[in-house]
């Protein structure tokens, strides 16, 4: 048993939630919350999985991370479920001709484009949307992006598996009147957290409901006679 561990370990299959790598670097999310969360930010290579229904707002998450680390290198977008707003990626501070998206014929090429893409060095961010992956999927994923030196998000809906991806990081996203409600499941060097919302009514109010303000109705005083 002892072996299986240290062999698991050494392929990066296996780590343990105590432990922290030193001197880590870390892509502010541009939330606050969610960087103190995550103890910095988005790692600067691995797998991110993101795992929710779709237009629920997922990428509105991760404009700010975009926006912030598009300006020398490519964010690729693999296979998303709906069509790109250029004006609106212009408006919110990104380079449109740093922004590249594929439309593959199937899931066997759109994993093919997003390895390609990360092993190039080429991209800073690489944004996949697909179904579902196998273990050994996800690795070779894992590993062409830190040859790259490149973040990929993949988007997925609920795992149909019992058995975790070897990804950096996986967090379930779900719709949420102020925002989107955040739970991290797994995290590279360090524990999962429960659920939290974050608040996106700053960026985008008119996508967002504020709470209603309690109705206080006044108690009627007898009146003395």
């Amino acid at each position: 048993m002892y072996e299986l561990i240290e062999h698991l370990k050494q392929k990066q299959w296996l780590w343990s939630g105590a432990q922290t790598s030193e001197n880590q670097d870390y892509y502010s999310t541009g939330y606050d919350l969610l960087d103190q969360k995550l103890e910095g930010g988005f790692p600067k290579h691995g797998v991110v999985e993101l795992q929710g229904e779709t237009s629920i707002g997922e990428l509105r998450l991760l404009l700010p991370h975009l926006k912030n680390t598009s300006q020398q290198r490519l964010s690729v977008f693999i296979h998303p479920p709906g069509y790109l707003c250029a004006e609106q990626l212009h408006h919110f501070g990104l380079d449109t001709n740093k922004v590249l998206m594929i439309s593959p014929n199937n899931e066997h090429q759109a994993l093919w484009a997003a390895e390609q893409c990360l092993r190039s060095g080429a991209c800073s961010n690489v944004l996949l949307w697909h179904p579902e992956l196998e273990v050994h999927q996800a690795r070779r994923l894992q590993v062409a992006s830190e040859r790259g030196n490149c973040l990929h998000f993949l988007f997925k809906t609920a795992p149909k598996s019992l058995f975790s991806l070897p990804v950096s990081l996986s967090m379930t996203l779900l719709p949420h009147p102020m925002g989107i409600e955040v739970t991290i499941t797994k995290r590279k060097g360090g524990w999962p957290q429960g659920s939290f919302v974050i608040d996106m009514s700053a960026n985008w109010p008119s996508l967002t409901l504020q709470p209603k303000a309690p109705v206080v109705i006044p108690f009627p005083i007898r009146q003395q006679g």
